[in-house]
């Protein structure tokens, strides 16, 4: 029976109980009952837009939903430090050190999910790109909340939220502008985009004359604007439409609450509430307009905002998106008059307040005026906005993004036992004659692609082993794998091939060194496991032309490659001095990269992580065993149990090598995570158990064998028993959906290297 028929005949309910269809999976499985998170941003006492917004987020959470704790990690400039109560750390904004710190920390910690209040000014380095290495060192889901959303960014601006929204597991804007700019103009798929109105209070309805009382103002009619004073705000128009207000409403006083904004008393002191006041004088209204230079706590302010006839935003920057006060304004209840900037325009629509031309203090006038000559008028818009306020308040705010940090968590994983076969449709459905294709996308091969020899040796060394084929069907794709080798061989140049387009040509006269070390692997690999005799002795006669070509390597896993293959020969040939020249020569070779580069926090062979790591200690584990060598088995076994420390997270899941991290010093990374990583961990780890029988090993392979069923960072099912695909790897969104070769064979080979283990017989 072909292996098609044998996928066939396995019920839609086994199917369905082993591996799930991908979507029931995530419907099915269950976020945490109590998550937690870390969220970093401005926080109080720093006095800004953000800080409150973040104060506010942690506040309304732990009144509303104290089932989600949160960790506040604050910007903080260390020259002129604050003091914070409650958090769990501070960074320092112009620190890259202190953002790795911070980052580790949140790793340690192990929270659910990080939640990145964003602002180009409040992080450090050129338009706040520190914020970049940030994220990237981060493993947790990240939800994005980016305050300012440009639509005609400079490319560094660009550059920096379209890193942040890759990055991104969730996105949360307060605006229908910025979801459809975030993804029209940045990328930002839309299902990760959710909007969240800006939260506000909630307080009675109709209690002016009361709070007038309390400041003095009985009988007055009361315009006010609150929050940080900047240019920009417009405050200049409401001045001079003063006199015109007057005359026919002499009892109004217009009140500007709030201080000036900190970055500009830094750079030039009180000077433009001054020119303000200068203004005021002039007109002759500086009777009629208050003062309060403060930045009110939040009760004080609301107070004040309660007393308040008519709220002005007479904003000239039309692109802000945001805006805390306005959101204030609206859900007290306040008949607001504003320039019809972006969240103006959204959020006072549909009558629930009044859009004024910019930059015009004569439509200031005019609308003032309208709304005080009528008091029927100004108080149904009062009760409109009251009305819109609801869907704002505090509980639905924090309702909101209590679900947007639960949608964005972890699963639980899906344990599959290590004995459930997978199929090998998906294996076949990504070959025709000349071999095995490279790439898919989605499930559909890419012929643009073409094949590689990489791949085509791995899948070799599947046939192998792989269970549940004829004998005919095994030798029939044995063959193909093993042509498309013999083929790449270039006896000119005395190395093998690597890439070859889909018009069966080659694109390159030599491969890489890794792809001639991991042939070598597949010919000894073949020379031990095969099932036909006529194989081996093709894989014996290819072995021996090619290895004695494998010595003149110096890529450390292309080396390892090469013992592994010729340790695998060594068991069949115990003899062969080939293949124990390698064997000794890659041994001391490896030993002297690892005593050359570790140091006491890195043990390892190289100052960097590449992929495939954990094959430099199996090489060296193996050849201990086989040249009965115990320094190259000690060091194997403890380079192999450093590796494996650094690709287990917190939670003890199993946490790969991020391909963000090659190249990088003394550092990892935790994305890109590769399916390759997986097998190569167990495989390591197998040899590991062979060597001492300590359960340790087996622990380890079974963490990297969960990862394949949402045992990950992501809680992502990657493999799929009934066909044996396989996805292309876990990015900081979730699962790479397209299901490349690589992939495929990685997860296929895992699982025959578990059911060798002892746990999984």
């Amino acid at each position: 029976m072909s292996m098609e028929s044998h996928d066939m005949l396995m019920s839609e309910t086994l199917r369905d109980r082993l591996t799930g269809r991908l979507d029931s999976l995530r419907s099915n499985s269950m976020p945490p009952d109590n998550p937690r998170i870390a969220m970093i941003g401005n926080y109080p006492p720093r006095k800004c837009g953000i800080a409150t917004f973040t104060g506010d987020v942690h506040d309304k959470l732990s009144q509303y939903h104290p089932e989600v704790s949160v960790d506040l990690y604050a910007l903080d400039d260390p020259k002129s430090p604050l003091h914070y109560t409650n958090i769990a750390g501070t960074i320092d904004r112009a620190s890259p050190e202190s953002y790795l710190q911070a980052a580790q920390a949140i790793n340690r910690s192990a929270v659910d999910a990080v939640w990145l209040q964003h602002e180009y000014g409040i992080f450090g380095g050129d338009c706040g790109d520190m914020v970049c290495d940030f994220v990237d060192t981060l493993a947790a889901p990240l939800i994005l909340t980016p305050h300012t959303v440009l639509a005609d960014p400079s490319p560094k601006q660009r550059a920096i939220l379209e890193h942040l929204v890759a990055r991104a597991s969730r996105i949360m804007v307060m605006s229908e502008y910025s979801r459809d700019l975030l993804a029209e103009s940045y990328g930002a798929p839309h299902e990760l985009l959710e909007i969240i109105p800006h939260g506000a209070p909630f307080r009675p309805f109709g209690r002016q004359e009361e709070y007038k009382a309390r400041l003095g103002l009985g009988g007055k009619n009361v315009l006010m604007t609150f929050g940080l004073l900047s240019p920009g705000k417009g405050l200049e128009l409401v001045i001079e439409a003063m006199p015109g207000i007057l005359r026919r409403h002499p009892d109004t006083v217009y009140r500007i609450v709030g201080a000036t904004h900190p970055n500009l008393v830094a750079e030039e002191g009180e000077a433009y509430r001054e020119k303000l006041a200068a203004l005021a004088e002039e007109l002759g209204v500086a009777d009629h307009i208050q003062w309060d230079d403060r930045f009110l706590e939040t009760d004080d302010l609301l107070d004040q905002l309660e007393a308040c006839d008519i709220y002005l935003t007479p904003y000239l920057n039309l692109q802000q998106s945001t805006s805390g006060t306005l959101s204030y304004a609206v859900a007290l209840g306040k008949a607001v008059i504003a320039t019809p900037y972006l969240h103006a325009r959204e959020l006072l629509a549909n009558g629930v307040g009044c859009l004024v031309e910019p930059d015009s203090a004569l439509a200031i006038m005019h609308t003032v005026c309208g709304l005080l000559d009528d008091p029927q008028e100004l108080s149904a818009l009062q009760k409109r906005a009251y009305a819109r306020g609801r869907q704002t308040i505090w509980p639905r705010f924090a309702d909101k993004t209590a679900n947007l940090i639960q949608s964005c968590i972890l699963h639980d994983g899906n344990h599959v036992p290590h004995g459930t076969r997978p199929g090998l449709s998906g294996v076949f459905a990504m070959c025709d004659d000349t071999g095995m294709f490279q790439h898919a996308n989605g499930i559909v091969p890419d012929r643009a692609h073409g094949y590689c020899l990489d791949d085509n040796a791995r899948a070799l060394m599947l046939m192998n082993v792989a269970q549940g084929l004829s004998v005919d069907e095994r030798m029939q794709r044995s063959v193909t794998f093993a042509s498309f080798m013999q083929a790449a061989w270039n006896e000119d140049k005395s190395c093998f091939r690597n890439f070859l387009g889909f018009n069966r040509q080659w694109l390159e006269e030599s491969g890489s060194d890794d792809s001639n070390g991991r042939s070598i692997r597949a010919l000894g690999h073949t020379l031990r496991y095969s099932t036909d005799a006529g194989l081996r002795r093709w894989a014996r006669h290819l072995y021996d032309k090619v290895l004695p070509h494998s010595l003149n390597q110096d890529s450390p896993r292309a080396t390892a490659f090469a013992m592994l293959g010729a340790a695998d020969a060594l068991h069949i040939l115990p003899d062969h001095g080939a293949s124990r020249e390698v064997l000794t020569e890659g041994a001391a070779f490896l030993y002297r990269l690892l005593e050359a580069s570790r140091r006491p926090d890195w043990a390892w062979f190289e100052a960097v992580l590449g992929y495939d790591n954990p094959r430099l200690s199996q090489a060296l584990i193996e050849a201990g065993l086989l040249l009965e060598d115990d320094t190259y088995l000690e060091a194997g076994l403890e380079s192999l149990q450093w590796i494996n420390t650094q690709q287990c997270s917190e939670t003890g899941m199993f946490r790969p090598i991020g391909s963000d991290s090659f190249g990088k010093p003394y550092r990892h990374l935790p994305f890109d995570q590769q399916p390759l990583e997986a097998l190569a961990a167990i495989e390591s780890a197998q040899c590991g158990y062979r060597a001492t029988g300590k359960r340790c090993w087996l622990d380890h392979a079974e963490k990297a064998w969960n990862w394949f069923f949402g045992g990950n960072d992501r809680g992502v099912t990657l493999a799929d028993i009934a066909t044996g695909r396989c996805r292309d790897g876990i990015n900081p969104r979730g699962a790479n959906e397209n299901c490349g070769a690589e992939s495929i064979l990685a997860f296929q080979l895992s699982h025959y290297s578990m059911v060798t283990l002892p746990e999984a017989r």
